[in-house]
């Protein structure tokens, strides 16, 4: 697994969600957390994303993951 940081807007992309629907998703704790990387800056891991990206995929397909 990636333990590589990614930047929002990469999130954006690979989720197809603006920043409001991301930030609104982490506050319900439906959503991988942030990481704090400076004093106005934030990234996600990676593999945390994309675990998430393909847990919607399943769950959208009706398979069990």
């Amino acid at each position: 697994m990636s333990q590589s940081l990614i930047r929002f807007p990469e999130v954006q992309r690979r989720t197809g969600y603006s920043k409001a629907w991301i930030y609104r998703l982490m506050r319900q704790e439906r959503f991988p957390p942030a990481v704090k990387i400076g004093a106005r800056a934030i990234a996600f891991i990676e593999s945390e994303v994309d675990a998430w990206v393909k847990q919607r995929i399943a769950e959208s397909r009706g398979e069990v993951a």
